[in-house]
């Protein structure tokens, strides 16, 4: 009876905790600049357990408006000045919906004028550099206000956002860069591969680099249905020509920024790094369509910054697709200004190195979750990566519900390690990787591969694979590590992968 009684009370508080995971309240939230006097943007986490969740239904002000298979919604056609009351609802296979989330509430901004740069003077025939017009247009926008590219390619040379305004890219419009060098001067004060330097402007420059902190320019967003594209690879190859690799400015250079919508554009042919944000916080990149071919061209690259969203992109480049950066070796190990809270969300890869954090990480990066994206045959996968010599931590990362074909964990890069040391190896500890689909993944190489530090005291530590997914003949290997554990490891012929394990401890390792 005693031990029937003991069952019966484990059962109960089974189930109650159960049902707390279950019903763990959705929290949506607007995504960081994302209000407009029209629109806002609605990003959620999901449900603790959500295997069977297919949907979620929007509400606003009491009443359903949309669906989302994503979590993530756009709503439009919102009045300005107004307060709107919002929530989310998730629906499971059977079609039962879950109670509401969390109530959000906010409101929007008045309607402002909008300054087309023809106005001024542009001309979108594709030859003009406009670089004068366009930024009297800009310097005209009062607070709230909008500057219109229109249908027409108008070239330019570095332009200069600043707070309260809204660059619009209009369909069938393009901004372009020019490809002369002497376009993007004075050279700026900026940060490239770590480090803190002089470089060419970027064509599109918000805000003023300063790591001891404060925001420089906020409210600002940059979108719309067109184009912006840059000089690509042969400008950069002049800017290196001219003053060294690190010279280059980016397409789109934020600094000391705070609430940025980057949103709906064609983002193409940068010289270097597309979009690079530096000391910045509430950034949010989506719907976008990111490419580049350049040498070092990166597509987005959040550095030492708080609080990124960045969803519903797809990119295809010639280096990392998206590389989260905090610098670099004792420089960046001193100004100590991590990244922290970055939410990758239902992205597409299809070209590139990787999905990456680091090589410069120095400063510390925390909390990041990519969720929900599918990558094509990228060099390294998803990777974290960094050199015994850079310091600092990579802690606290999630990659869930994805697609991959490699994921990676480098202790060792054979590029960009000059310099001096930070004065202790870094940290990378506590990851998850859950339900990955590795089952396409090319085997001639480790499918996982993960490698700590040999320093005492710097293994990689606590990793937990669950739920992945894996090639025939998958290999696994496993080097410096402490606490990492595979369950839920399937492969559809029911073997079983190769495990290669060095210089670790508490590997553990199951099919179910």
């Amino acid at each position: 009876m005693r031990s029937s009684l003991i069952i019966s009370a484990f059962l109960i508080i089974f189930c109650l905790q159960s049902l707390a995971k279950v019903g763990a309240p959705i929290s949506p939230l607007v995504a960081p600049g994302t209000i407009s006097a029209n629109s806002a943007t609605l990003v959620w986490n999901k449900p603790e357990v959500y295997s069977d969740v297919v949907r979620y239904h929007v509400i606003l002000n009491g009443k359903e408006i949309g669906i989302s298979a994503k979590t993530n919604y756009t709503l439009k056609n919102l009045s300005p000045l107004k307060t709107y009351t919002c929530s989310i609802k998730a629906e499971n296979k059977l079609g039962e919906l879950s109670a509401g989330s969390t109530t959000l509430k906010f409101t929007t901004k008045a309607s402002g004028k909008i300054l087309t740069v023809t106005e001024f003077g542009a001309k979108g025939d594709g030859t003009t550099v406009n670089t004068v017009s366009i930024q009297k247009a800009i310097d005209a926008c009062p607070k709230g206000g909008t500057v219109r590219i229109p249908k027409g390619i108008f070239v330019s040379g570095a332009l200069f956002l600043k707070s309260n305004m809204t660059l619009e890219i209009a369909k069938d419009g393009v901004l372009k860069g020019s490809g002369d060098t002497a376009d993007y001067m004075p050279f700026i004060n900026n940060r490239f591969e770590g480090w803190e330097m002089k470089t060419y402007a970027s064509l599109l420059n918000a805000g003023v680099m300063n790591n001891k902190g404060g925001f420089a320019v906020e409210q600002l967003a940059i979108k719309g249905e067109g184009t912006i594209s840059g000089g690509g690879g042969a400008l950069g190859k002049a800017m290196i020509d001219q003053n060294g690799i690190r010279s280059r400015g980016r397409l789109i250079c934020l600094m000391n920024c705070k609430d940025v919508e980057i949103q709906g554009l064609t983002i193409k042919d940068s010289p270097c790094w597309t979009i690079h944000y530096i000391y910045s916080k509430g950034i949010s990149c989506h719907d976008l369509n990111i490419s580049s071919t350049a040498r070092n061209g990166d597509g987005l690259d959040p550095d030492s910054s708080d609080d990124s969203y960045i969803f519903n992109c797809t990119f295809s480049t010639g280096d990392d697709c998206i590389a989260i950066k905090s610098g670099k070796n004792p420089e960046g190990y001193t100004i100590g200004k991590p990244t922290r809270n970055v939410n990758i969300s239902n992205c597409v890869f299809t070209r590139g190195h990787g999905i990456s954090i680091g090589s410069e990480m120095s400063g510390g990066v925390s909390d990041v979750l990519v969720q929900d994206c599918t990558a094509g045959a990228l060099l390294h996968g998803m990777q974290i990566k960094g050199t015994k010599d850079r310091g600092g931590y990579v802690k606290n990362v999630t990659v869930a519900d994805c697609q991959l074909l490699k994921i990676t964990i480098f202790s060792a890069v054979n590029y960009n390690n000059d310099g001096a040391a930070a004065p202790e190896p870094p940290v990378f500890e506590n990851f998850v990787f859950r339900n990955i689909d590795l089952s396409k993944a090319p085997t001639k190489e480790p499918v996982i591969n993960i490698n700590g530090f040999k320093a005492e005291g710097h293994k990689l530590k606590n990793v937990v694979f669950d739920g992945v997914k894996l090639p025939a003949s998958a290999e696994i290997k496993v080097n410096d590590a402490l606490n990492v554990k595979f369950k839920g490891m399937i492969i559809d012929n029911g073997t079983t992968p190769k495990y290669v394990v060095q210089d670790s401890e508490n590997v553990q390792h199951q099919a179910k």
